[in-house]
């Protein structure tokens, strides 16, 4: 299949929800007013768009439907989608990897962690790429045998301790291996933390600085794992996460089972955080690059 087309079926429950709202209020006007406004910002609302959001790109849509004089209400789905498109591709670079690499992926329990770490080892692997793999979630129950398994799938070493060991040596000893058999990209696990535990967060900066002290020739990536069938609540996890380290880019899991899709919409406005990559089904090859573009084209086309 196709990329996009992966894509688009990964986001059909999301489109169903954005699009059905929209063309629901469209279709009880046959003239564009103030109260069709505030329709369409409760229908984004509902779409899990967020509150700021909805009224950030009602407010562009009150522009766009003046300056080109738009009156017909179905004309108002297209302005929509353009309004929308610009926010996910304003300012968006494309991911730079680098050669070598360090990608620690971090998030709270239960966001597909380590499966998306499988998934992303998988998807360099297919590159061509030299991958390791560092079980820094030393604290879960069969986390280093779940993270063990998916490496066996990847076709990717893991490097790992005894459960309950110090996350911090297993990073060490992971960059000591990424250097040692000159590895391409190092992709570290770690455990879920809450937002709210602060020597969890003060953990993740020792393991911040072990890799940039002990790796300064590697380029790190910080990539937060989000839940996107968590709506909202993932973009108040990006937020605090924001504040506590400087994340790189966001993974949105699960995107495929939730019509809370639009909550990228809402992430990218907030915090200009890029999503670079996005989980659209279950297979080892279900972890796609995000394209802003792609992502708008599926939900309004």
């Amino acid at each position: 299949m196709a990329i996009f087309s992966k894509i688009l079926a990964g986001l059909s429950k999301t489109r169903e929800s954005v699009v059905s709202g929209i063309e629901s209020v469209l279709s009880g006007f046959t003239v564009i007013d103030e109260d069709l406004f505030e329709q369409l910002e409760e229908a984004l609302i509902m779409s899990d768009v967020g509150v700021a959001t909805a009224m950030f790109i009602t407010e562009r849509l009150r522009e766009r439907v003046k300056a080109e004089r738009v009156t017909a209400p179905e004309q108002v789905k297209e302005l929509l989608a353009a309004v929308i498109t610009e926010i996910l591709t304003d300012g968006e670079i494309a991911f730079d990897l680098g050669r070598p690499a360090v990608i620690l992926v971090v998030g709270v329990n239960g966001v597909g962690k380590t499966t998306t770490i499988g998934k992303l080892a998988h998807f360099y692997k297919s590159q061509g790429s030299k991958v390791l793999i560092a079980a820094g979630d030393t604290f879960r129950a069969a986390a280093i045998d779940q993270l063990q398994v998916w490496g066996e799938r990847a076709g990717a070493d893991v490097i790992r301790h005894q459960e309950n060991s110090d996350p911090a040596a297993v990073i060490f000893d992971a960059v000591a291996a990424a250097k040692a058999r000159s590895a391409d990209v190092l992709i570290c696990d770690t455990a879920g933390r809450l937002h709210n535990k602060k020597n969890l967060m003060e953990e993740l900066k020792k393991i911040l600085r072990i890799i940039s002290q002990n790796y300064p020739g590697a380029r790190l990536h910080v990539l937060l794992a989000l839940d996107a069938t968590t709506g909202q609540n993932a973009l108040q996890q990006a937020k605090v996460f924001k504040e506590a380290v400087d994340i790189d880019g966001l993974i949105l899991t699960k995107l495929d089972g939730t019509a809370k899709g639009g909550i990228i919409i809402a992430i990218k406005h907030e915090l200009q955080v890029p999503v670079r990559f996005v989980g659209v089904g279950e297979g080892i090859d279900d972890l796609q690059d995000f394209v802003a573009e792609d992502f708008a084209k599926a939900i309004f086309n």
